[in-house]
C-alpha cells in the first residue's frame, strides 16, 4: 500500500513514513492510493472478535509491508488494554431502535483515546527502530490535545507542542493538558481560536528547513495514522448491530471531518453503512459545504460543544480528492483559492454521489440543552453536548426506523460538567483515575496569535534534530 498527496506534489510515501511524516511536504493530506475492500464473508468474520482483533484485521491492508503487522497486533492489544470497558468501544441503547456508541472509556475519556493510543505507540515503535525522534505539533479545540499528551507523554522518542485556544475549551479539557508534567509535554494557550491555532501549526509545517530541522510531525486527523484507528469502530458497530445483512447508519458530531471521514472510509471497504449523518453545532462549515459546494470562512461562534467550534475542517480535503476524481492540481488550485480568499466553490453536481451517503443538519445550543434533559428524563441517561448534537441530528435526518441509528458519544459527560448540570441538574462525577484532577497544579505558556512567537518558543524548547533547548 502507497499513499499520495492530495494535492499532486509531494512524494509517494509508504505507511511507516507517512506516519512520521503527518501533513504532506506540498501541504496536502495523505490518502491510500486505492481503497482495500472486505468481502461480505470478511465483514461477517469480524463479528464475535474482541476488539483490539477486529483493530488488527481492519487496519492490516493499510499496512502494506512498510510496518511489522506482528508489532502492530500487540501495540493495538496494549492500547485498548487501558481502557475502562471491556468492549473496549460498547454500544448502549437510547431509545427504539437508537444507539450511542462509546468512544470515551480511555484514559482522557474522550473519542480520539481510540486512535492516540494506537498512534503514539507505533510512533515510539517506529522511531525507536529508527534511531530517531520527532518533534509532534498539534492544535487542539478540546479532545486531540489531552488525548495526544496522555499517548505520548514520557517517550524518549518524542516532544509533544500542543496549542489550544485560550479560555475556549472546558476546564476539565484544560486541566488533562496543563497538568500533565513529564518533560516531553508543551501546553501553549494561543489568544485566539481553534482555528488560528490550527493555521500556526500548518504555517509551521510550511517552513520545509524548519520542518526538517524539527522533525516535525502531526497528531491532528490531518495524519493519516491518526484517522485509520477510527474506522475500525465503524465496522465493530456495524457487525454487533447484523451487519453486513442489515445496514446501519451513523450519526457524527462534526468538527474537523476526521471521524466523519473515518465513517466514508469503512463505507468504501465494505462496511453496510445505509446513511452517514453530518451532525454540526452553530459553526457548521462542513454542512454547509455538504449541501451548497461551497466552502467559506465564517465567525467562529462559542457554542457548548466547544470541540467543534471551528470554521476550517481539514479532512474536507480528502474527501474533496475523491469528489474531483482524484485529480490532485484541481484540489490544489480550490485549497489555494481557499487560503488566499477564505471562499471555495464546487459545482453541486460534483457533490450529488455523496447524497446516497450523507445527510446533515446543524443543532443549536437550546436545542442541545433540550435533548440532553429529555433523554435524562427519560432515561437515565448522560451525554455530553457533543453527543447530544449527534443524536439529535441523528433523529432529524432519520428516514428509516427499521435501520439502526447510532450516534457517537464521543466524550464522557464529566468532561463538560457545567452543561450537563445545566441540562439535567445532575452533576457528572470524574472517574476515580481523574478524581483529583482540580487539585493537580498546571504548567502552560500563553502565547499571543502570533507565528513568530509559537515558532520561537517551540524552536527554543525541542530537543529533536540535536537541539537541546
Amino acid at each position: 500500500m502507497k499513499y499520495v498527496s492530495t494535492r499532486g506534489e509531494a512524494p509517494v510515501l509508504g505507511f511507516d513514513d507517512v506516519l512520521l511524516a503527518g501533513l504532506a511536504r506540498d501541504g496536502g493530506l495523505y490518502v491510500p492510493e486505492s481503497w482495500p475492500e472486505l468481502s461480505p464473508s470478511e465483514v461477517a468474520d469480524l463479528s464475535g472478535r474482541p476488539y483490539a482483533e477486529v483493530a488488527t484485521l481492519v487496519m492490516a491492508p493499510f499496512l502494506g509491508g512498510g510496518i511489522d503487522e506482528e508489532m502492530v497486533a500487540g501495540i493495538v492489544a496494549e492500547a485498548y488494554a487501558r481502557f475502562r470497558h471491556p468492549a473496549v468501544v460498547p454500544l448502549r441503547q437510547v431509545g427504539d431502535n437508537e444507539w450511542v456508541l462509546e468512544l470515551f472509556h480511555g484514559p482522557t475519556l474522550a473519542f480520539k483515546d481510540v486512535a492516540l493510543q494506537v498512534l503514539g505507540r507505533l510512533f515510539d515503535a517506529e522511531l525507536t527502530r529508527r534511531s530517531e525522534r520527532l518533534t509532534i505539533l498539534g492544535a487542539t479545540s478540546g479532545d486531540t490535545g489531552p488525548a495526544a499528551i496522555e499517548a505520548c507523554r514520557d517517550r524518549h522518542t518524542l516532544d509533544v507542542f500542543i496549542l489550544h485556544p485560550a479560555g475556549r475549551i472546558s476546564e476539565v479539557q484544560r486541566r488533562q493538558m496543563t497538568t500533565v508534567a513529564s518533560d516531553n509535554v508543551h501546553n501553549l494557550a494561543v489568544e485566539g481560536t481553534f482555528d488560528d491555532c490550527q493555521d500556526l501549526v500548518k504555517a509551521i509545517f510550511g517552513d520545509l528547513a524548519l520542518r526538517e530541522r524539527l522533525r516535525l510531525s502531526a497528531v491532528n486527523s490531518i495524519n493519516w495514522a491518526r484517522v485509520l484507528p477510527q474506522v475500525v469502530y465503524y465496522l465493530a458497530a456495524a457487525v454487533a448491530l447484523g451487519g453486513p445483512s442489515r445496514p446501519v447508519s451513523f450519526s457524527v458530531p462534526t468538527g474537523n471531518f476526521g471521524n466523519a471521514l473515518a465513517g466514508w472510509v469503512a463505507r468504501q471497504m465494505g462496511a453496510p453503512i445505509s446513511r452517514l449523518v453530518v451532525a454540526s453545532n452553530r459553526n457548521d462549515i462542513a454542512t454547509r459545504f455538504l449541501t451548497t459546494g461551497v466552502m467559506e470562512l465564517q465567525q467562529v461562534h462559542p457554542t457548548t460543544s466547544p470541540a467543534m467550534d471551528i470554521q476550517v475542517s481539514s479532512n474536507l480535503e480528502r474527501l474533496l480528492f475523491e469528489l474531483l476524481d482524484r485529480h490532485a492540481g484541481d484540489v490544489a488550485h480550490l485549497m489555494a483559492e481557499f487560503g488566499t480568499t477564505g471562499r471555495m466553490e464546487v459545482p453541486l453536481e460534483r457533490l450529488a454521489p455523496l447524497g446516497d451517503l450523507f445527510d446533515t443538519t446543524r443543532v443549536d445550543d437550546e436545542t442541545v440543552a433540550r435533548a440532553m434533559g429529555e433523554l435524562y428524563a427519560a432515561s437515565g441517561h448522560l451525554v455530553d453536548p457533543h453527543t447530544a448534537v449527534g443524536l439529535t441530528a441523528g433523529r432529524t435526518c432519520r428516514r428509516d426506523p427499521t435501520v439502526p441509528l447510532v450516534a457517537m458519544a464521543t466524550a464522557h459527560p464529566a468532561k463538560f460538567p457545567d452543561t450537563v448540570e445545566a441540562a439535567t441538574g445532575v452533576r457528572p462525577e470524574l472517574p476515580d483515575h481523574l478524581a483529583d484532577l482540580y487539585d493537580r497544579p498546571e504548567r502552560c505558556t500563553t502565547l499571543p496569535c502570533d507565528l513568530a512567537a509559537v515558532r520561537d518558543y517551540v524552536v527554543s524548547n525541542a530537543r529533536a534534530a540535536g537541539h537541546t533547548g
